[in-house]
Parts: structure tokens; C-alpha cells; sequence
């Protein structure tokens, strides 16, 4: 079956009327982009907070009506504010009839211009980091949650990677979440509340986006998600020093990072990066981890450091910032990710959930003293 085009797309969407304004929605500028690839097509609608609830109607729609046209096998529409209006939909009214200019792109600005921050009701938000993939970053975000959890915090997972989320697989978790009013709630497990990508599609489909819709994706999984008060979110970040971790930094207010990188010295200068980056966009490094830090023979104990050992920690020193910890490699670890039974609840009372829960005492000691820090004054952010 031939490719649908974007510009049939477009036009199919003008059937669709901007509840606002009465013009259909393209003439009103709310599509913001249109992507297809095969019979996959993704198209981002503008809004802001104050005209969510009125445009997810709008959202259902044309998701509904982009599925039905030729060629087309799935069709998602998300809903994003990370763009200032077009000039059409700077016209629109606002919900308490604002002059124009006050339309989607405005109204969720800070004083000064500047994008007003997410997720207000959380007290600390820590971003889980590496410069590279295969260092088992989503394996220590996951546990390092369960653990704060364990030890009485309110906490919330935020799995930021778009590309290649791994967080329904290592909770247990494979339903969608329920939505109130103009908010997805968020699935509960392991006494986490959880969000990720991978709730909203299916595990095998591939998430062919450019980075504007990786962007907006993410500000939905925070803005648009009833996380409600919590002591902390843990954030699992993609891989690299890309779209989503200048969105983090951009739009919610990190009281910190936590870098994990493996012993190798190649792992270790994809660390560096990692530090450096937040550094520029002005987000404390808590320090780092040093995972898969040595090997313990399941049968007789006996104990490899197949990735050498010690590395993260010497790195860290040259970096002027805190070594957390060592975490072992092991079967069990492994195994309990991949059942969905993350390691520090499903065996607290093993030597790997005993390494998370000391990690997990030091990065809330570090959080704790970083928020007191703080205290009321607006975090700086950048545009």
C-alpha cells in the first residue's frame, strides 16, 4: 500500500474544528508537525495548560481520523506546548478571554518570557545519567526508586527515554494508564508511582521521531501526568547528552544528577560528558556510580573484576564531585529486572538491595541538603 503524503494528511485534518477559535485546526495553526514513516504517522497539536482539557477531545479526533485515511497503520497525536503560537494561533482567544496574543505558548510562561517549570509539587527531582547505553543506568534509576521508596519517601519514576523505554519491563508493569479529566494518573508499583512511553504504545513499535516530538512527548509525561505532591522523582534519562536531557534541564527545576558508569575507561570518558553537560545547564552533579563493579561467581563466590574496578571512583575525584557507590554484577540482578521484580523489593535483604538502599541514603542525604539549599528562590532556566 503507497505511503500516505503529509500534505493529504494535513488536509484531511481541516475536518476537524479548533473548539476555540471555530476555524478547522490547521488554519488555526495547532498542527504543529506531521510525521510518517511507512504506515506510522505522528502529528503534535500546540495547546497550553489552560485549553488542555477543551483540546483532548480535539486529540482523540484526529488521532481517529489520521488512522482512518489510506495507508496509514497507526496514528498517535500528542499534545505540546514547547513552541511558541504561529501567528494564526497567537489570534486565539484565551479560556478567560485574554486579548490575542495571550494563545497557547504564552499563557505557560514564566514572568520574563521564560517556560514556566514542571512538576511544582515535587520537592526533588534527581535525573538518572550515563554518556552512553549498556551501563545498566535504567537498573539502578529503577532500584535506586524502590529503595527511597523502602525507606518511607514518596517517590515518583519518570522514564525519559523515548527511543528505548525499559521501565514497564522492569516493574512489572504492561497496561495504559487511566486518565481524570485532562490528566493520565500514574500506574503504581513497587510503592512507585510510574510513567513511561512505553505505557501509551506497544512494546515492539519502534518510536521513529525527530526531536521536537521527543521533546513534547516528555513535557506530557510531565505536565500533563496528575503526579500530585511528591518528596521525589527519580528520573531515568535516555542515554547521550541529547533533546531529552536539554528538556529536563530546561523545564522542571533537577535539584540533581546522578551519573553511572561502569569501571572501563571508555565508559568513563562517556561519564565525563555526561558531568560536563550538566554543569553547563547548571544542574549539580551528585555524583557517581560505578556500576557492574565487580563480579560474584553465584557458586563459589569467588570474586572477577571483569570491567576492571575503581574506575568511576578515581573519575570522580578528578572531577571534584562524590563517588555514591559500587554496585555488584550480578545473576539476580539481572534476572529481577527482566521478571519485572526489581532486586531492592522483591530481596531487600540480598547484598545487591543492600547496596541500593546505601546509594539511596546518600543521594537523599545529598537531595535533602541541596533543596535546603535552594529553599524558595526560582531556579534560572534555559532557553
Amino acid at each position: 500500500m503507497a505511503e500516505t503524503s503529509v500534505e493529504a494528511l494535513r488536509t484531511a485534518l481541516r475536518a476537524i474544528k479548533d473548539p476555540a477559535s471555530g476555524q478547522d485546526i490547521v488554519t488555526a495553526g495547532l498542527v504543529e508537525a506531521i510525521e510518517v514513516r511507512g504506515g506510522l504517522v505522528q502529528t503534535t497539536l500546540l495547546t497550553d495548560r489552560a485549553h488542555a482539557a477543551a483540546m483532548e477531545p480535539v486529540r482523540r479526533e484526529a488521532e481517529a481520523l489520521l488512522l482512518r485515511q489510506p495507508g496509514v497503520t497507526n496514528a498517535t497525536a500528542i499534545l505540546t506546548a514547547h513552541k511558541p503560537p504561529t501567528a494564526a494561533a497567537a489570534g486565539r482567544p484565551t479560556a478567560s478571554g485574554a486579548a490575542p496574543g495571550a494563545g497557547p505558548g504564552h499563557a505557560h510562561r514564566a514572568p520574563g518570557g521564560k517556560p514556566a517549570l514542571l512538576l511544582p509539587e515535587v520537592k526533588a527531582i534527581v535525573a538518572v545519567a550515563s554518556g552512553k547505553g549498556g551501563v545498566g543506568k535504567s537498573t539502578v534509576a529503577v532500584n535506586l526508586a524502590v529503595s527511597l521508596a523502602r525507606q518511607g519517601h514518596k517517590v515518583g519514576l519518570l522514564d525519559a527515554d523515548i527511543y528505548g523505554p525499559s521501565l514497564p519491563r522492569m516493574v512489572g508493569l504492561n497496561r495504559k494508564p487511566q486518565v481524570r479529566g485532562d490528566k493520565m494518573i500514574p500506574l503504581q508499583a513497587w510503592g512507585l508511582s510510574c510513567m513511561s512511553i512505553g505505557f501509551l504504545v506497544d512494546e515492539e513499535t519502534p518510536m521513529i521521531w525527530r526531536g521536537p516530538m521527543v521533546m513534547g512527548a516528555l513535557e506530557q509525561m510531565m505536565g500533563q501526568v496528575e503526579w500530585g505532591p511528591l518528596d521525589v522523582i527519580v528520573v531515568d534519562m535516555p542515554p547521550g547528552t541529547g533533546d531529552a536531557q536539554l528538556t529536563m534541564a530546561q523545564r522542571v527545576a533537577l535539584t540533581g544528577a546522578v551519573i553511572v558508569s561502569t569501571p572501563q575507561d571508555i565508559a568513563l570518558i562517556d561519564a565525563r560528558r555526561g558531568v560536563r553537560m550538566f554543569e553547563k545547564t547548571k544542574v549539580p552533579v551528585l555524583g557517581l556510580v560505578e556500576n557492574m563493579s565487580f563480579y560474584c561467581c553465584p557458586n563459589c563466590g569467588h570474586r572477577a573484576e571483569i570491567f576492571g574496578h575503581g574506575g568511576a571512583k578515581v573519575e570522580a575525584a578528578r572531577l571534584g564531585t562524590e563517588f555514591l557507590g559500587e554496585i555488584p554484577l550480578l545473576l539476580d540482578i539481572r534476572t529481577a529486572s527482566d521478571a519485572g521484580t526489581p532486586i531492592a523489593a522483591s530481596a531487600p535483604e540480598s547484598e545487591a538491595a543492600k547496596a541500593y538502599a546505601t546509594l539511596a541514603a546518600r543521594v537523599w542525604q545529598k537531595l535533602s541538603g541541596a533543596t535546603a539549599a535552594r529553599g524558595s528562590g526560582p531556579r534560572i532556566v534555559i532557553d
